[in-house]
C-alpha cells in the first residue's frame, strides 16, 4: 500500500495543506493516524475522487436503499445497530445477495461464496471480478469467521465430518439455494462424492439462528453454520474451516455517511470485544479492501 505525507497528499490533490487538515479533521477524506503522523493511502484517495465525481444530468446514479443484503450474520447485524450507520439489513443468502446489488436494490452485499472444488479460489474475489456490473466494485473484510455443523449438546449421534452425517442418517437442517452454507453443503457433498440425495433432509431454515433453534426444537439432528450460532444457542459445534465473510459495494457509496460510521466502528474495541464473547470470529483484518477493480 502506498501511503502519502500531508505535504504530498496536498500535492496529489491540489490543495493546499491547510485545506488538507480541514477534511481530516472533518473525517471527509481517507487517512490514517501512525506514530503520530497524518498518512494518506494513494487507492484510497483515488477512489475518493472518483467516488466526487460529477456527472452530466441524467447519468448521476441514483443512491441505492440503506440495506445491506446478502448473508445473515449475528455480529454483522450488531455491529450494523451499534455504529449507528442507520443501515438495515435483508437476509436472504449470499448469491441473492449480489443479485440485489447488481440491480441497484441495496447498497450492500454480504457475500460468504464457496466453490465445488474449494481450493486455490477465493470465491468471493472471483464472483466480484466477473460479474457484470462491479467494475466500480470493492470488496471490504468484515470478518473471518468458523464454519461447522451445529448439533445438539454433547453432539449426541458422534458427528466429525460430512460422511459422518451422510452414514449416519443424521437429519440435516438445510439453507435456501444460493446461501453460502448451502453452498459449502454442495462443497462438502462434493469432495466426498456424494450426492444431495444422500442425506437426510430437515427443514430448510432461513438463517443459522433458524438452524440451531431447529436443532433444538428436534426438527433436525445438524445444520452448516458458525461457531457464535452454536454458542448463543448453547449446543455443540462441529468445525469444518474458516472463510472469508466480506462486503460487496460500489466505491461511490463507500465514502457515505452510512457506510463510513460503519467502518469507522470495526476498528472500535467494542466490536473485538463482542466478537471475542461470540467465539468463532477473527476481525484482524476488519474494514480492509480485499479487492478492488
Amino acid at each position: 500500500m502506498e501511503l502519502l505525507t500531508s505535504a504530498e497528499a496536498a500535492d496529489y490533490l491540489r490543495l493546499k495543506e491547510r485545506k488538507l487538515y480541514e477534511l481530516v479533521a472533518a473525517r471527509a477524506v481517507p487517512c490514517t493516524k501512525v506514530t503520530g503522523r497524518w498518512l494518506f493511502p494513494k487507492a484510497e484517495l483515488d477512489r475518493w475522487i472518483a467516488a466526487a465525481l460529477a456527472q452530466p444530468v441524467g447519468l448521476m446514479p441514483a443512491e441505492p436503499p440503506r440495506i445491506i443484503g446478502g448473508s445473515h450474520d449475528p455480529l454483522l447485524e450488531w455491529a450494523l445497530r451499534e455504529s449507528g450507520s442507520a443501515l438495515a439489513t435483508l437476509p436472504e443468502g449470499s448469491e441473492r445477495g449480489l443479485e440485489r446489488f447488481l440491480a441497484g436494490e441495496v447498497v450492500a452485499a454480504a457475500i460468504h461464496l464457496h466453490t465445488l472444488e474449494g481450493t486455490g479460489t477465493d470465491a468471493n474475489v472471483e464472483a466480484v471480478r466477473r460479474t457484470a456490473k462491479t467494475h466500480d466494485a470493492v470488496l471490504i473484510d468484515f470478518v473471518r469467521r468458523e464454519q461447522g455443523f451445529v448439533v445438539g449438546p454433547g453432539n449426541p449421534l458422534g458427528l466429525s465430518d460430512i460422511a459422518d452425517v451422510v452414514g449416519r442418517r443424521a437429519r440435516l437442517a438445510l439453507r435456501p439455494k444460493g446461501a453460502g452454507a448451502q453452498l459449502l453443503l454442495l462443497a462438502l457433498l462434493h469432495r466426498a462424492g456424494a450426492p444431495f440425495e444422500a442425506i437426510a433432509h430437515g427443514p430448510v431454515c432461513p438463517t443459522g439462528p433458524d438452524i440451531a433453534q431447529a436443532i433444538r426444537a428436534g426438527h433436525a439432528d445438524c445444520g452448516i453454520a458458525t461457531r457464535s450460532v452454536a454458542n448463543a444457542a448453547g449446543l455443540g459445534f462441529v468445525p469444518i474451516m474458516w472463510e472469508d465473510f466480506d462486503l460487496v459495494l460500489h466505491q461511490r457509496d463507500y465514502f457515505r455517511a452510512p457506510m463510513q460510521a460503519f467502518f469507522r466502528f470495526l476498528s472500535s474495541s467494542e466490536l473485538k470485544a463482542r466478537a471475542q464473547e461470540a467465539g468463532g470470529y477473527d476481525v484482524s483484518r476488519a474494514g480492509q479492501v480485499r479487492f478492488a477493480p
